[in-house]
């Protein structure tokens, strides 16, 4: 009977049980068995790792949801990134910077010790700004009304690699209220994005909650795919002081599953947005069949 191996993380976490859960296989197997064992597990994303003889590009991942393949996804790639240099020790203990191919391409990483504790980062993939939504719709759409909404941030589908639609609103206390269930949008929208992000500005950066259900995700503790996009978003529209390069992203709060993403800019146009946080090694598991 073959068996199949996982490892068990929260990602993006300072403790255990908090962050966002990731499974961690390390081999491919075909689409559907993937599929099914992501399906199985049933958390967030279950990525899959491919090692290669290239220790500057030493895996190539495969990241599920429960429902279906992503071509990037942060909080994988952080926790891969993780799991990679600190479990399975597939890069030597002195190597920082590697890069992991991904279904968008290869995303750099990088690896930080601060104060005893491993940082993982990724370097957010090129971002693209497009339509903006009607205000009234998106405040119906997650169940708030239109003075909720901040004064000046439109509503924006923006992507690195997955579609998000970001929804800016006043104070915590909107983005603890939103809610998103299916079909509030309409398909033609909801066929388009992998979430609905909803977030407040913050003294040190941002407060989000991100809802997924077209992809299998009713709501997501962290979700790094779309926090790289987000501060893009932010410094588009001049609502961050760029004097300041660091910054955080709290989310999950309301699950919770307290999450803590931070974030680097640096450059100028188009700037490199880097987004990292902790990694805790929680358990593993084994499939027999």
């Amino acid at each position: 009977m073959p068996q199949i191996s996982y490892l068990l993380f929260d990602v993006f976490a300072e403790q255990a049980f908090a962050g966002n859960q990731l499974a961690v296989v390390s081999q491919h197997l075909d689409d559907r068995t993937m599929q099914t064992i992501a399906n199985e597990l049933n958390v967030a994303e279950t990525v899959f790792l491919q090692r290669t003889s290239d220790p500057n590009r030493p895996a190539e991942l495969r990241i599920f949801t429960p429902r279906q393949e992503m071509a990037f996804a942060g909080h994988p790639t952080i926790g891969a990134t993780f799991a990679i240099a600190e479990v399975l020790k597939w890069v030597p203990p002195a190597q920082e910077h590697f890069a992991l191919g991904e279904r968008v391409g290869d995303v750099a990483v990088r690896v930080e010790r601060k104060d005893g504790n491993l940082f993982a980062w990724l370097r957010t993939p090129p971002v693209t700004f497009e339509q903006e939504l009607d205000r009234a719709r998106c405040a119906a759409a997650i169940g708030l009304e239109q003075t909720d909404l901040h004064e000046t941030l439109p509503p924006q589908l923006v992507s690195a690699g997955n579609p998000f639609l970001y929804i800016a609103l006043k104070d915590r206390a909107a983005v603890d209220r939103a809610l998103f269930p299916l079909a509030r949008l309409g398909d033609a929208i909801e066929a388009r994005i992998t979430g609905v992000f909803v977030f407040c500005l913050a003294e040190n950066g941002t407060y989000a909650r991100m809802f997924a259900p077209m992809s299998g995700i009713a709501e997501d503790p962290a979700t790094g795919s779309a926090t790289g996009p987000l501060f893009a978003y932010l410094r588009k529209y001049g609502a961050i002081d760029m004097e300041r390069k660091s910054f955080i992203s709290e989310q999950g709060v309301k699950l919770g599953r307290r999450s803590v993403l931070h974030v680097r800019i640096e450059g100028n146009e188009p700037p490199n947005i880097d987004v990292g946080g902790q990694t805790i090694l929680m358990g593993e598991g084994r499939f027999n069949f």
